[in-house]
């Protein structure tokens, strides 16, 4: 199996761009076993990475002080951000956690996913939104906000041969989702303190099975086609991976093409062959997890994160160095 590494984002090699303090902001809640090799991986490059939770970061909007404080950054800014998590809660909690990141980014520090890129996939009907307008195939969807329209669409879909999935507007690792198959299962439809996010499911020609794709720098790095206990073939819900080869041109393609429509570094796509043998994109991930596809992937897919990552920081620093002089 030939899987070859994304190519950096500038030509200039890292160790003639690096005048910069070689301190990582890696934002996570739990950094378990992801968070542990990132940050090996990061060591190995000479950077250190520094865990923090967004949920300790500050604005501080004086005019005497930082405009944002993050725990251990506190006479500079980190090299870059890299975002492993963004914690639940409010409304308001959210935003201001996503405000964090876009006024890093605005200070001119990398944030990888930035806030943007999240906000487009955390929210499944802005995903399917955008692929729908990019001309990608994913199944039909309907985001409503009244349970009544959504229970009188779904039992339209049914009543025409198709079964339906509802799933929370923001969740993963197919936590909540819920299939229907007949008018009595709507009383189960899941929704999001009161909007429904409803997509037409999609039925395989062989056992349930999908595909997750990791993109990094626009290019396919590794794949894996994941076996459900039920239909439900997240490797959280106990679903079992097994190597997938790279030279499936199309497959790799329509990942690529998802991950640029919604403008993103580095994404897992979830993927579906329906029972005529087309791909359709189910949902893409701005901060997927990879401890499944590493298992059956030759590639070490934290490596090629921090190369990456750490080619966005260079590209910007330099950036910054000419704009300054």
């Amino acid at each position: 199996m030939t899987q070859k590494n994304p190519q950096p984002h500038s030509t200039v090699h890292l160790k003639t761009a690096l005048p910069i303090p070689k301190k990582i902001a890696l934002f996570t809640d739990e950094p378990g076993w992801h968070g542990a090799r990132l940050k090996r991986a990061f060591a190995a490059r000479g950077f250190e990475a520094h865990y923090v939770s967004l949920t300790e970061c500050q604005l501080n909007l004086d005019g005497n002080s930082p405009p944002i404080i993050i725990p251990g950054f506190e006479d500079s800014l980190p090299v870059g951000a890299f975002v492993r998590g963004i914690p639940g809660g409010s409304l308001e909690q959210v935003t201001f956690y996503l405000d964090i990141l876009h006024g890093l980014k605005h200070l001119g520090c990398t944030v990888y996913n930035d806030a943007r890129s999240i906000e487009r996939t955390v929210d499944k009907g802005m995903t399917s939104f955008l692929l729908r307008q990019a001309g990608l195939p994913t199944p039909p969807a309907w985001v409503v906000n009244n349970r009544e329209e959504a229970v009188n669409l779904a039992k339209r879909e049914l009543e025409s041969g198709h079964e339906m999935v509802s799933k929370p507007l923001f969740g993963s690792q197919g936590e909540g989702l819920q299939r229907h198959q007949k008018v009595e299962d709507l009383e189960n439809l899941a929704d999001s303190n009161g909007v429904f996010y409803l997509q037409r499911f999609v039925q395989c020609s062989e056992q349930s099975h999908d595909f997750r794709v990791f993109v990094i720098h626009g290019k396919t790095v590794a794949a894996m086609r994941r076996y459900g206990k039920t239909w439900l073939n997240n490797v959280a819900q106990g679903g079992r991976c097994e190597t997938v080869r790279l030279d499936d041109l199309l497959l790799c393609q329509l990942a690529e093409d998802a991950v640029k429509s919604i403008g993103m570094a580095y994404a897992g796509v979830d993927i579906i062959r329906d029972a005529q043998g087309r791909y359709t994109v189910i949902e893409i991930n701005s901060v997927p997890a990879w401890k499944g596809l590493q298992s059956v992937s030759e590639v070490i897919i934290a490596d090629l994160l921090a190369d990456d990552f750490l080619s966005l920081c260079a590209f910007c620093s330099l950036r910054e160095s000419a704009q300054a002089s």
